[in-house]
């Protein structure tokens, strides 16, 4: 037998972590790890909180699963925290980001069909977009790279190009349902769109009848220093996915929802076997009891602030390697003036320093949300001393 045992659906790397201490990994062979990666943006409260582990050690003692058939005192809860904590008023709870925009896509077509205009079936999406890896969340990204050996594709998705609110509006036809956007894209390489792109999809929205939904995966849950990234530019959706940071490591998901936008999310319309289980609910519960307030947001504004001047000041040493910073809070992307990936490497085999490759030649800078000024310090140690020793490529001279 020549395949292994894990489907080999992931270039791994070398790395081998075996444990977690606060804001270091550790690997097999004992050495620490600055994760400035987060399990991509999941472990928002580092790898040893006191809060999250004691919550799901109690919940696991008492009960961690049973079927969605019963009532759920546990989801009650944490629903209505969240419904309190944002625009929504209702919240399905899934087992992932990918499974919870699929739950928003059915929410926006599931509403039309409610309403009697079922030929709305079809969501504009944005290019260079990451919303899953399901068929129908690939099929809503324009990126083929994704789409190889999985066509044909789902129908009904139309692809703008990010950020281009003119093209936006073109797109509107007779079967449009809504819009699908990031508010910040994350995989696509930590890209903030123009100041009047949301509002304007916001508007497009309200004028032609049509549902905004946001995809908050990778920006929601303080990592762009809000609870959720659209409150930066003073809009609310109809549907919102969340995930990654929610659970601070458990596996977990939501789609939020208007009452309006859920209408069509009757009994029987939609389900989940582990969705909203107990163990889950308990993590989220804890996760919300750290970042859920003013405090703590302020906070990570801050940080971010600090380590994105830090950035802004370093790069201008190596003006042939970097090209600009973006980002808001502590989602933060290092443009580099070649492809990411082979400098991503060497920060994590060379320099113990762990962040994440994305698109448009972006390094991804995705700490804890509860990193501290030494942290701060010991990343830019090691991006410096990562920087004067990687080989920049002739083209990028």
């Amino acid at each position: 037998m020549s395949i292994t045992p894990l489907m080999p659906v992931y270039p791994r790397c070398g790395f081998r972590p075996v444990r977690g201490e606060h804001c270091h990994l550790i690997g097999e062979d004992g050495r620490a790890y600055l994760d400035f990666a987060s399990g991509i943006a999941v472990n928002i409260l580092g790898h040893s909180h006191e809060g999250l582990i004691g919550a799901i050690q109690r919940q696991a003692a008492a009960l961690m699963h049973v079927s969605n058939l019963y009532g759920s005192p546990q989801g009650e809860h944490l629903a209505q925290r969240l419904v309190d904590l944002t625009f929504a008023d209702t919240v399905f709870f899934t087992n992932s980001g990918a499974e919870a925009v699929e739950c928003a896509i059915k929410t926006a077509r599931a509403y039309h069909s409610h309403v009697g205009d079922g030929d709305r079936h079809e969501l504009i999406t944005f290019g260079n977009a990451f919303h899953g890896r399901t068929m129908a969340t690939i099929s809503a990204s324009d990126q083929e790279k994704m789409h190889h050996g999985f066509l044909p594709l789902l129908s009904g998705f139309k692809y703008v190009p990010f950020g281009d609110l003119a093209a936006a509006a073109a797109a509107i036809g007779p079967n449009t349902a809504g819009f699908l956007v990031e508010p910040i894209q994350g995989e696509g390489g930590i890209k903030v769109p123009p100041e009047d792109f949301l509002p304007g999809l916001r508007q497009l929205a309200d004028e032609h009848g049509l549902l905004l939904v946001l995809d908050e995966v990778q920006s929601g849950v303080a990592r762009s220093g809000t609870l959720y990234a659209h409150e930066q530019w003073g809009i609310t959706p109809d549907i919102l996915a969340s995930a990654k940071g929610l659970g601070g490591g458990f596996p977990l998901g939501a789609c939020l929802a208007t009452e309006k936008a859920a209408r069509g999310m009757v009994a029987g319309t939609h389900g989940s076997t582990y969705g909203g289980n107990p163990l889950a609910m308990a993590a989220a519960e804890a996760v919300l009891d750290a970042v859920g307030d003013e405090e703590f947001l302020a906070g990570v504004r801050a940080k971010g602030a600090k380590l994105t001047a830090r950035l802004e000041q370093f790069i201008g040493n190596y003006p042939d390697l970097f090209e600009l910073v973006r980002g808001r809070g502590l989602l933060i992307g290092l443009k580099m003036r070649c492809e990411s990936r082979p400098f991503v490497a060497h920060l994590r085999d060379n320099h113990q320093l762990l962040t994440v490759a994305a698109g448009d030649q972006t390094v991804r800078i995705l700490p804890p949300l509860v990193i501290d000024d030494a942290h701060i310090e010991e990343f830019m140690a090691k991006l410096s001393a990562a920087a004067a020793s990687f080989a920049v490529p002739e083209h990028a001279k």
